[in-house]
């Protein structure tokens, strides 16, 4: 590889470099986590609801039952 395609590389990643540290400044300076405009969302939801109790309900089957003795 010659020099100049090393430069090149070099400056780019610089350059992208720099786009992803301003991206670091801008989530660190947010006043409050990013999960917190996301509370509530599926409020009252009955979608979300079904997806939680089917969930549960696939996850309950995959209990292994020893001697009567349900271990989770």
């Amino acid at each position: 590889m010659s020099n100049t395609e090393l430069e090149t590389r070099i400056e780019t990643l610089e350059s992208e470099l720099g786009v992803l540290k301003e991206k670091f400044k801008k989530i660190e300076k947010a006043e409050k986590p990013w999960w917190e405009d996301h509370i509530g969302v599926f409020a009252d939801d009955p979608m979300h609801e079904e997806a939680m109790r089917l969930g549960r309900e696939y996850r309950e089957s995959q209990k292994i039952i020893y001697d009567d003795e349900v271990i989770e």
